[in-house]
């Protein structure tokens, strides 16, 4: 069976050491990469799990609320059920647009030094 893939790569890549690995991470370019996914992934899991439990205590708590009817057989329950499914994709989305704008070219950057790249 025939593959398009290419052959595995026969370049070496310099190993680096314990010291280096240490240097890198006290960098302050590192430092502003764990920032930058911080910055963006704290707040937003925050967020979205705030907007899960209310969704559960609505749940269990407001059933009047939840089962009003908004049309035909669609009730307020259904409605924010697959909200919760549309903002799951929705972050899904937003951070693949975060990693490959702002983190990946550093990521790589620093990568790329590390193996002697650079």
């Amino acid at each position: 069976m025939a593959t398009d893939a290419p052959p595995p790569s026969t370049e070496q890549h310099k190993l680096p050491s314990t010291e280096e690995f240490t240097e890198v991470q006290q960098s302050a370019e590192f430092g502003e990469l764990r920032r930058s996914h911080r910055n963006f992934a704290f707040p937003l899991t925050v967020a979205f799990i705030a907007w899960y439990l209310l969704y559960v205590l609505l749940s269990n708590y407001a059933g009047d609320f939840m089962g009003t009817k908004l049309f035909g057989n669609i009730n307020v329950a259904f409605v924010l059920g697959l909200a919760q499914f549309i903002t799951t994709f929705l972050i899904a989305w937003w951070y693949s647009r975060h990693a490959a704008t702002k983190l990946d070219p550093k990521a790589e950057a620093i990568k790329s030094r590390m193996e002697g790249g650079a």
